[in-house]
């Protein structure tokens, strides 16, 4: 991310720009799917509609467009409905909480693994035996609930999100287990990478796991321990494997893990990165390194996007496909306006090689590389170096 002197360091406590759906369907909010592995790139999206269902599109092969056992897991570049899912009132990639506080989890939000390796995949939403929720977070191994003022976390524990390495059956795959969440005030947001996030309704964010991305200093890794960490008043949080962005009064701040050929270095707190205008939601990418079929090391270089306080969608880093939406496949260095989107945006959610904005009128339009069929226009394997609508169901 760019790093340096801000162009707009006034403080801005605005929020992003309301949605207003005039022509049904319309989502009312976007996230990604997982890989069960860091480094596969298959990528797909999901939204919540405004009828209280969820679309996804894109990659399929472990399930993570919901679309049922006889489906198979072929991927899809036309965007269909979750089977099963009614009342949802949150979405977290391939997990989401209704009305009742349901808990329901499908793909790789289902995806557990034992100590043998083995590993199941649900291409039907299950609804998981906990009690009532407010918000779920799921993460690469581990996914976690707030009940009640709570928190909740289950999967695998290798980055000491659940309890402490050394205790027994630590390493192992584990139930719902509370966390000792120190007192404070409600919490508000839950996220979840290799470390976790918890942000407060009084702005104090608690955080615990893999160091990056934990955001502060410790002399533990992994620090089983949530406690504050210097960022405060955080209005928008984003969340990889091994690296987090985040904004507060209008200024975006990134850490951890950082992808710069030919060389991978951590940024262990957070700073402030340059943006045009004030914004108020940032997203970022996962740092990248794959064997080709030639077994040579491929690193894939970060990027970054963020709505500005205009509802203008910017982004910089790794172009190669177009993902930076400015229309040309030339890495972006500073913060480029992307080019060609119908009506302002709410948020953005970005994955290595495709980019998917939704606007305030309830749209979504994404572009870049297209393998999976992630752009959801109904083509698959076409690129598109500049926005496409995604057809929502």
């Amino acid at each position: 991310a760019p790093i340096g002197s801000l162009r707009d360091a006034a403080p801005y406590d605005g929020g992003p720009l309301p949605i207003v759906c005039t022509t049904p369907p319309c989502a009312t909010s976007l996230t990604t799917t997982r890989s069960p592995a860091a480094s596969e790139l298959r990528e797909g999206y999901c939204a919540l509609l405004d009828d209280g269902t969820v679309a996804c599109w894109g990659s399929n092969g472990y399930g993570q467009l919901g679309r049922g056992d006889d489906a198979g897991t072929n991927d899809s570049a036309t965007a269909a409905r979750v089977v099963g899912l009614s009342d949802v009132t949150q979405l977290d990639h391939t997990c989401a909480v209704d009305k009742q506080g349901g808990v329901w989890c499908w793909g790789t939000g289902a995806f557990l693994r034992n100590d043998a390796g083995a590993s199941t995949t649900e291409r039907t939403p299950i609804k998981l035996a906990l009690p009532p929720a407010k918000r779920i977070a799921t993460g690469l191994d581990v996914t976690c609930a707030l009940v009640d003022d709570d928190v909740l976390c289950w999967g695998r524990n290798s980055n000491a999100l659940i309890v402490p390495l050394g205790v027994a059956g630590s390493f192992a795959t584990l139930p719902a287990t509370p966390i000792a969440v120190p007192p404070g005030a409600p919490i508000r947001t839950l996220l979840v990478g290799s470390a976790a996030f918890a942000v407060r309704e009084d702005g104090v964010t608690l955080t615990w796991g893999a160091n990056p991305p934990l955001a502060r200093i410790s002399s533990m890794a992994p620090d089983p321990n949530p406690l504050a960490i210097s960022l405060e008043d955080i209005s928008s949080l984003d969340v990889t494997t091994d690296s987090a962005c985040a904004t507060v009064l209008g200024i975006g701040y990134c850490w951890g893990r950082a992808v710069s050929p030919p060389n991978v270095f951590d940024r262990v707190l957070p700073e402030p990165v340059a943006t045009p205008e004030p914004i108020v939601q940032i997203a970022t990418t996962s740092a990248i390194q794959l064997r080709s079929s030639l077994g040579d090391l491929v690193k894939k270089p970060q990027r970054w996007c963020a709505v500005g306080a205009s509802g203008t969608v910017y982004c910089w880093g790794y172009n190669e496909g177009g993902q930076a939406g400015d229309g040309t496949q030339q890495h972006a260095y500073d913060a480029v306006k992307v080019k060609g989107l119908p009506a302002p945006a709410v948020e953005v959610r970005a994955l290595p090689d495709s980019t998917c904005a939704l606007l305030t009128n309830g749209k979504i339009h994404c572009w870049g590389t297209n393998y999976y069929g992630q752009l959801g226009n109904g083509q698959m394997r076409i690129p598109s170096l500049v926005p496409q609508e995604v057809v929502l169901p």
